[in-house]
């Protein structure tokens, strides 16, 4: 684990982004913690998650032309990575997001900001059912663009419930044939509890959640 990825557990933790206990998921199952990255609703806690948006970006060492935010999540997250590549990184990066419904006056279009060409790598918060990012990736086949990479904030790594065996971010990475990179998995918040030794009883629930809704790595 990087520091960027340990501080980000700590970041999450402190603002009770990243919580343990027990959580219903829509999939059905009952979840031993939970990330819910619209908790980054100020200021302070943007600026943040934007360094360590950037921080996994140059990790990932995409080739990319755009940073594409898809409405409504990926908006500000786009928008503080970009920030964060120039202020921290001195790289001056082109990002674009859309609009929900198409706009027939003033620029017009759905696309707001850089225009999608050459290669694209989408910020967004998760992958869930994959849904979401299906529409990115239309968008951006629409403007006769290429998809790069995507850039999430957590991989929970565990098996999608359509019997696939696959998680949604492998779907997705399968599909289209592109790598999906996450600022952490659930692999780092174990094992930053492994290091931290506070938390017996909840690294317990993990591994069992793990054990029984994990992806199986060859």
């Amino acid at each position: 684990m990087k520091a960027y990825q340990r501080e980000f557990i700590e970041f999450a933790l402190k603002n009770e982004v990243l919580k343990f206990g027990s959580f219903h998921l829509k999939s059905g199952r009952t979840s031993p913690y939970f990330f819910n990255a619209g908790l980054f609703n100020s200021g302070k806690t943007l600026g943040a998650i934007g360094t360590f948006y950037a921080a996994a970006l140059e990790d990932a060492s995409f080739d990319y032309d755009v940073l594409f935010g898809p409405a409504y999540k990926g908006i500000p997250l786009v928008c503080a990575t970009a920030l964060s590549l120039s202020n921290d990184y001195g790289k001056d990066a082109p990002f674009s997001f859309n609009r929900k419904e198409k706009k027939d006056h003033g620029e017009g279009g759905n696309i707001v900001g850089t225009p999608l060409k050459g290669n694209i790598v989408v910020v967004d918060d998760v992958i869930t059912a994959g849904t979401a990012i299906n529409e990115s990736i239309e968008i951006i086949k629409q403007n006769n663009a290429q998809l790069a990479g995507v850039l999430v904030a957590v991989d929970r790594a565990e098996i999608a419930p359509d019997g696939t065996g696959k998680s949604a971010i492998q779907a997705v990475e399968e599909k289209n044939n592109v790598q999906v990179r996450a600022i952490i998995s659930m692999d780092h918040i174990m094992e930053f509890m492994e290091e931290k030794g506070t938390y017996e009883n909840e690294l317990k629930l993990m591994k069992e959640y793990k054990a029984q809704y994990g992806i199986k790595k060859d």
